[in-house]
């Protein structure tokens, strides 16, 4: 909102308060300023002259001499070639910029020689002045402005250009927030001054004589959606008179941002940027049997905007129509013969109130967002329909520019759009951490129109923002002052903690990171090419995705069911990149579809890595340093070949070194180096490797709470055990069988310290040989009770085939 201080001074005192401080305070009091710029502050040094001879230039054609009076004790020669200005002009009055003088854009003009002639400055035109025809509509484009009297101050030589046409406005740029639609307007924002600065506001009821006559034989009105328009009323203006707008109307339009059209049209812009109330002139032409009708449109139906373009309406969209077509698109714009034109003798106003959320719903879908849309769609006070209509009546008759007819049309629900919310002193101080006297507090909320009566504050019906104590409490400190606000600590105890997932999920992100890795986020969304890539089966249950309806594009129309395309997208870029090495994690969503409507949404670790020393055992090495961080003992390694269908992904990784990690009998993860061609598709040509940990399996899994144990008292006993075995059983295998053998209770550690093939073992045999370390809380271990612990952990590993090596 652009705010024209000559405007404002209309309603509020402040022509002794410096811009920078009103902008200061209103930005304190709420109304944020962005920023102010005085009109022509790039101009210096151009004066009204009086152009007083004219002669031909000697070395040129097209080049005329000007004798100026520009106030000085002689008149100053200029040179120009400007096609309006000849011997006819002695006597006019024009813009001329002297030597040393700025222009807009930061041009400069210095006195010099045309043709050999002296030229001790230049005569504007508008464009160089940096105006338009709309501003001065008298003017010519492509020659000197000429100047005319058109205000009580009489223009003489010498008088600063600023002064002389109103180039002196100061505009205040707010941001006005959607729930403040009062302060889309000059009185709105004039209260808020008023108040701030506690400065009486001088407001005054509009009011218009009118000549006789009926406008309900001129014209019928009738609302069929009375849901989505509240509000209409009508005025009827005979014998107008189209022409210019008077200057002092078109500097304020022109300081607001809005540019001067004729005065018909100028009245409704003018009369939406004091009241805020957005406002419509039909010519009574072109209204078909003299009715309008505020009703939904037809399916299909079409209209032709002020702006040219044919439009297709919907049968939600609002529309004021007559009695064959519509005239107007409610709210947005009028149709093409409903505007001002140089021929119009009687002209129609309208004011009304639509419903916000529709006009803005119609104005997005018809792409045609404007003035009056954006103030509809916050969200307006029926009540000022009638003080807007009876304002542009007035400015009817104070520019004479036609005949008001007496009688009005006023259709309206009786809607009461007034809010109320409670007062509570001791309330609001608690809730400020102020001590704010309730008296103090009610004439805040009076400066503001509020009304305060038992026990309830009253909003003014234009200020529809209000809906709780809370709000009262905000109009309070404002006016009062964030800044006078004393600082307090707060109050209460803060009861947020993190939940036992989001503590479990910052200990993997620790453990990822203290390992080495570095966290990626990636997309949930992928093409369903991926799983291709990944070599998933045609008929895996992973290839079920939830399809967007409206993706970005085919990379991305479905959601993610497994985290290895997105590690595996990551680590091509940085090999195409020609990062040797990388060590990656993510921890993020997959999303399988279920029974409900809403996928379910497992969160899972994927980790990847490749280049360097890195081989099966570094992969297998993060996950037990992971598992060790989060308290996940004694976990299983078993190969992919025969336990895959816990998961679907084990087509990506090379058959014979991949493994799936559980933790009694629940899967916890896959993890190994992914297959060649699964590396070829992706342009990776390095061994690589990744794995994939279930976190909601893990958190079950995991000891979170961890134990104290004393430094033992007694010493350890030591036993070496090797065995002979086939060679297709894992290391791992013959390791939990001596532990389940042993128990726990004095089995310390066990370490393979050798594994043997050769001539004194028998062909598809190994020998494994083990390093067991017994320990007893209670006391020194005999060998008969090591010994017996060796026994049992012969007998278990005899189960699975593995015997005592001779």
């Amino acid at each position: 909102m652009d705010l024209s201080m000559r405007w404002l001074s209309d309603y509020v005192d402040i022509e002794d308060m410096s811009v920078k401080d009103y902008c200061s305070g209103m930005t304190m009091s709420g109304s944020k300023v962005e920023v102010y710029e005085t009109e022509g502050a790039e101009i210096s040094k151009v004066v009204v002259g009086k152009i007083l001879s004219v002669a031909p230039h000697e070395n040129s054609d097209h080049l005329v001499v000007c004798m100026v009076d520009v106030g000085a004790e002689q008149p100053v020669q200029i040179v120009t070639g400007a096609p309006n200005i000849r011997e006819h002009s002695v006597g006019a009055l024009v813009p001329a910029a002297l030597d040393g003088s700025t222009l807009p854009g930061g041009k400069k003009i210095k006195k010099g020689k045309l043709r050999g002639k002296e030229s001790n400055g230049m005569l504007c035109s508008l464009g160089e002045l940096g105006l338009t025809l709309h501003d001065f509509p008298y003017a010519i484009e492509d020659g000197i402005f000429i100047l005319q009297q058109e205000t009580d101050k009489e223009l003489i030589p010498g008088m600063d250009i600023h002064e002389a046409i109103g180039l002196n406005d100061t505009r205040v740029e707010f941001e006005i927030t959607s729930n403040r639609p009062d302060c889309m307007s000059v009185i709105g924002l004039a209260r808020e001054t008023a108040a701030t600065f506690n400065l009486p506001l001088n407001l005054k009821e509009p009011k218009f004589k009118g000549i006789y006559g009926d406008i309900s034989e001129m014209l019928k009105v009738s609302i069929e959606n009375k849901e989505l328009c509240s509000r209409y009323c009508a005025a009827v203006v005979k014998n107008v008179k189209i022409g210019m707008s008077p200057l002092w109307m078109r500097e304020r339009l022109r300081a607001s941002g809005v540019r001067p059209i004729n005065n018909f049209v100028d009245i409704t812009n003018y009369v939406m940027l004091e009241y805020g109330h957005p406002m419509h002139a039909f010519d009574i032409r072109y209204i078909s049997g003299n009715s309008i009708t505020i009703r939904n449109a037809a399916e299909g139906e079409t209209i032709t905007t002020l702006d040219g373009q044919e439009r297709t309406l919907k049968s939600n969209m609002l529309v004021i129509a007559d009695a064959e077509k519509p005239v107007a698109v409610a709210g947005v714009m009028g149709g093409e013969y409903s505007g001002i034109m140089d021929d119009t003798a009687d002209v129609v106003f309208e004011a009304a109130c639509f419903d916000g959320a529709s006009v803005r719903t119609t104005a997005k879908t018809l792409g045609m967002r404007t003035d009056a849309s954006a103030r509809f769609e916050k969200g307006l006070d029926p009540r000022m329909c009638v003080p807007a209509l009876n304002r542009a009546l007035e400015l009817v008759e104070e520019l004479g520019c036609g005949e008001v007819v007496r009688t009005v049309i006023d259709c309206s629900n009786g809607v009461d759009t007034q809010k109320k919310a409670p007062f509570d002193a001791d309330w609001i101080n608690r809730f400020l951490g102020t001590d704010i006297p309730e008296g103090e507090m009610i004439s805040y909320l009076e400066k503001l129109d509020f009304k305060v009566e038992n026990g309830y504050a009253y909003a003014p019906p234009y200020r529809i923002d209000i809906e709780c104590k809370s709000d009262i409490a905000e109009e309070v400190a404002r006016l009062y002052g964030y800044n006078n606000i004393p600082k307090t600590i707060i109050r209460g105890v803060a009861a947020a903690t993190p939940t036992p997932e989001q503590v479990f999920s910052r200990k993997l992100l620790s453990a990822c990171t203290s390992l080495g890795a570095y966290e990626i986020t990636t997309f949930s969304f992928i093409s369903p090419k991926f799983y291709d890539k990944i070599n998933l089966p045609a008929d895996s249950k992973l290839r079920n995705s939830v399809v967007i309806s409206n993706p970005l594009g085919e990379d991305t129309s479905v959601m993610r069911t497994t985290l290895i395309p997105s590690m595996m997208e990551v680590m091509a870029r940085n090999y195409n990149n020609r990062n040797a090495a990388v060590n990656l994690f993510e921890l993020g969503n997959e999303y399988i579809p279920g029974d409900s409507e809403l996928p379910d949404e497992p969160l899972r670790l994927s980790l990847g890595m490749y280049g360097g020393d890195a081989d099966f055992y570094s992969i297998k090495g993060m996950v037990e340093g992971i598992f060790d961080a989060v308290g996940i003992e004694d976990a299983e390694y078993e190969p992919c070949k025969g336990v895959s269908d816990a998961f679907d992904e084990a087509a990506a990784f090379h058959p014979g070194r991949c493994a799936v990690v559980s933790k009694d009998g629940v899967a916890l993860g896959i993890l190994g180096e992914l297959h060649p061609k699964v590396l070829e598709n992706y342009g990776i040509e390095v061994r690589a490797y990744a794995a994939k940990l279930n976190v909601p399996e893990m958190m079950s899994a995991a000891v979170l709470q961890k134990t104290y144990k004393p430094l033992p008292k007694h010493p350890a006993t030591t036993r070496d055990l090797a065995v002979v075995c086939d060679d297709s059983i894992p290391v791992a295998k013959l390791e939990k069988a001596i532990k389940d053998g042993i128990g726990g209770k004095i089995l310390e550690t066990i370490t393979l310290f050798d594994v043997y093939k050769g001539k004194q073992i028998e062909s598809g045999k190994k020998s494994v040989a083990f390093s067991i370390v017994l320990r007893s809380s209670e006391g020194t271990l005999t060998d008969e009770q090591a010994d017996n612990a060796v026994k049992k952990a012969l007998k278990k590993l005899s189960e699975i085939g593995a015997e005592l090596r001779q």
